[in-house]
């Protein structure tokens, strides 16, 4: 895509860029506006390491008219690879004030406001993490899902490599986040439809079609299940599955975004890395006979 000014602008979105590939950094390097009022929408999983991280957001944000990041849990890593060894919270305040410096969006910022073509909408970056409420079944507790995931040789690498601290547990900072956000959410005027842009689906439904049903214990949180109508969803952006598709849920549009890893963008058919578009939306109002429209 190529740049034209005076073109109306479109909000993208994009996810789990993973540029510790090459073949992804390559993917990176060909991304374009197509106006010089595009916005794009990153949904998390950049790179495990902050020196990639600001190259490639800064890349982005150079192309862009603005670029809004969430963390991916390979942000919030502290990976052995990188020279930064912060953890936990201390290592997501150090990539918020990073992005500042480029002049991306963060969770922590306020929401900016769409007022292009489908707009005005609300873009609302979020940083929720997860709580091991999506258990496999047959799961009651945490312990037991754990357990049965251990037991299939599908555990995240969140175990070893994401820190909580100062929180005792992921889950702990999980419902500190998902308070927070959803008093700030609250406050958004009744009148405004959001696009809430979190690294990890709202609801439990887009994980239903993983090969590894256990892996959806690393995937989000019920306690956002009702989001998408209490906050008035237009359109709910996130990543994580590398599963990218479109499904509808209660007549709210999800659109999980990601480009995901060489092996699996390889085996789709056309060509890898293409942005998705979310405004102005080519998609019916409300949602097809099918709840699953498109891979």
């Amino acid at each position: 895509m190529t740049s034209r000014a005076g073109a109306p602008g479109k909000l993208w979105a994009i996810s789990d860029l993973h540029v510790g590939y090459e073949e992804n950094r390559a993917l990176v390097e060909r991304m374009r506006p197509e106006s010089d009022d595009d916005w794009l929408l990153v949904a998390g999983d950049v790179a495990e390491t902050v020196a990639d991280i600001r190259r490639t957001l800064g890349i982005l944000a150079d192309r862009f008219r603005r670029v809004v990041w969430v963390p991916g849990n390979h942000e919030l890593w502290t990976h052995p690879k990188d020279t930064v060894t912060l953890r936990g919270a201390a290592r997501y305040a150090h990539l918020v004030e990073m992005c500042r410096d480029l002049g991306v969006t963060t969770p922590e910022d306020p929401y900016p406001v769409w007022e292009g073509a489908g707009g005005p909408v609300v873009v609302a970056p979020l940083f929720l993490l997860y709580d091991y409420s999506f258990l496999p079944p047959g799961c009651a507790t945490k312990a037991e899902g754990l357990e049965y995931a251990q037991g299939t040789g599908v555990v995240c690498s969140d175990e070893y490599l994401l820190h909580p601290d100062p929180y005792p547990s992921r889950e702990a900072w999980c419902r500190a986040r998902v308070e927070e956000t959803a008093r700030r959410l609250a406050e958004i005027p009744a009148d405004l439809p959001t696009i809430p842009v979190n690294h990890y689906p709202l609801h439990r439904h887009p994980t239903d079609v993983l090969w590894y049903p256990e892996f959806a214990m690393w995937c989000g949180t019920s306690l956002t299940a009702d989001w998408h109508r209490r906050f008035r969803v237009d359109t709910m952006v996130y990543g994580h599955l590398h599963i990218p598709r479109t499904t509808w849920h209660e007549g709210v549009r999800f659109e999980e975004v990601s480009v995901g890893y060489p092996r699996e963008w390889r085996k789709r058919q056309g060509p890898p890395g293409r942005l998705r578009r979310i405004l102005p939306s080519t998609r019916p109002s409300t949602a097809p006979s099918r709840q699953e429209v498109t891979r």
